[in-house]
């Protein structure tokens, strides 16, 4: 393989490895293992996604903190299912230089523990409610299983919604919010996706009910967020509390929402290809790059007019690149499609005769020449189109890998479908069987919830809804 090729896409993990690096996304070599450096070109791409949620989360009213990343072990312990899932895959921090501490401190894995105790201080008055904020930081779990950039990491860049409501229905209206809030950032990261209501025995830690937001990524579902209803369930050993217009003392009931770097993850392994990463319009650091074609005797002339066009572009709001290193211009495209930049513009001597350039866009590998007149309402109608088509086709995709099956017996594990949809009588014992059987895992049911008619496969009784499986990350 030459230096400037990609392993092939069917070996999707080394693949996966090498866009990563040749993409200049992230550095594994920091010596603590599934801690990774994020690098320019990385960082410029998950702040886009970062400035994508906080416009979203501003919007519906949510206001942005940052907590302390250190959690005393006194507030992490109060709450019994949530350190039973989690205890096992904190950091502790044991000492303050020579010093043994009194308290043991551990690095947030996710923070709830952290903000409850200030919740209680805050929250006093119905008129406090509902209260709705959100913070962007790094979270850290003791993976471990095999890191790979992104998808599993010990040090996660996280984003996590925390709010407080005044009852059950009140919450349950913020989690409607969530799915449209959702449904909006998928679209512009250009994400498929499945909402799948967890069964009992995968629930998040400490809630009452959990929705896992999946996608398909190579034959395997890769979950990029969930989102949780708490109920009471940690308002009570918080004691969070609310004086209502009765003067009588309620407990709060509460939710979250929480996404990671994975979402960057599944961008590059569901529309990379042998080619290398293939971003998103909003996400890209530059929509636009413009690379000189020089002819011997012109190239002054040549990179006159590329300056010229880069700064109308740029005044008509794009995020334009002009590439004028002393580089060949076959070197410049490979350097710029592996890294996934949605539209390319060359110009040469002739294109300047002719009043045109020509745009070629990432993600069908396609040129076309257009007037340079019409240039700036050309890019919007092509940067729009390339978002319809990148989501499409991954829907398209996913959509197409789902399979329903009635019976489990005959499933050869070696040739089932990606995703498994199952008639389902309810039982946990049902769905236990039914991942032995197919060397899957339990997804849960659709959100909202499809009614099911016919028999259960495990112990023939009625079934009463559907139940999807899939092997997961």
């Amino acid at each position: 393989m030459r230096l400037d090729e990609l392993p092939p896409r069917e070996n999707f993990n080394d693949w996966y490895n090498e866009i990563v690096e040749k993409a200049g996304l992230t550095d594994k070599r920091y010596p603590i293992k599934g801690m990774n450096v994020w690098i320019p070109y990385g960082w410029k791409v998950m702040q886009s996604v970062d400035s994508l949620i906080r416009k979203e989360f501003d919007a519906t009213g949510h206001d942005e903190v940052c907590f302390p990343t250190l959690i005393p072990e006194t507030e992490f312990a109060k709450e019994a299912e949530h350190i039973k899932g989690f205890g096992k895959d904190v950091y502790w921090v044991t000492h303050a230089g020579e010093n043994e501490l009194d308290v043991k401190l551990l690095l947030r894995p996710t923070s709830e523990t952290a903000m409850y105790p200030m919740f209680s201080l805050w929250i006093r008055s119905h008129s406090d409610l509902p209260m709705k904020i959100y913070q962007i930081v790094s979270t850290f779990r003791y993976e471990t299983k095999q890191t790979r950039a992104f998808i599993r990491v010990r040090e996660i860049h996280f984003f996590e919604s925390h709010t407080a409501h005044r009852d059950f229905e009140d919450a349950e209206r913020q989690i409607k919010e969530d799915l449209e809030i959702l449904e909006r950032l998928m679209k512009k990261l250009c994400l498929p996706y499945l909402i799948h209501r967890r069964p009992d025995w995968d629930k998040f830690a400490g809630a009452y009910y959990s929705l896992g937001i999946d996608t398909l990524m190579e034959g395997k579902i890769l979950q990029i967020g969930s989102i949780h209803q708490y109920k009471d369930n940690f308002s009570r050993p918080y004691d969070i509390r609310y004086e209502d217009e009765n003067g009588e003392h309620r407990y709060v009931h509460q939710t979250t929402f929480g996404m990671s770097e994975r979402l960057l993850g599944a961008i590059i392994g569901i529309h990379g290809d042998e080619h290398g990463l293939i971003l998103p319009p909003a996400i890209a650091p530059y929509t636009v790059i413009i690379v000189p074609i020089p002819k011997k005797g012109h190239q002054e002339k040549v990179y006159e007019e590329c300056i010229k066009l880069w700064d109308e572009l740029k005044s008509a709001g794009f995020r334009v690149h002009f590439d004028g290193r002393d580089l060949r211009p076959g070197n410049k495209y490979y350097y710029w499609e592996i890294r996934g930049v949605p539209v390319r513009v060359e110009l040469g001597l002739r294109d300047i005769e002719n009043g045109e350039v020509v745009l070629f866009r990432r993600d069908k590998m396609e040129k076309k020449s257009v007037k340079r007149e019409n240039l700036a309402e050309e890019l919007r109608s092509l940067l729009t189109d390339i978002e319809r088509n990148l989501y499409e086709r991954a829907e398209r995709k996913m959509q197409g890998r789902i399979v329903e099956a009635d019976e489990l017996s005959d499933l050869d594990p070696e040739s089932a479908p990606d995703i498994l949809k199952v008639k389902w009588c309810g039982k946990e014992s049902c769905g236990i069987r039914m991942e032995e059987i197919t060397d899957m895992n339990v997804l849960g049911t659709s959100e909202p919830e499809e009614k099911a008619d016919g028999k259960c496969p495990i112990c023939s009784k009625n079934a009463v809804k559907y139940v999807y499986l899939a092997k997961t990350y």
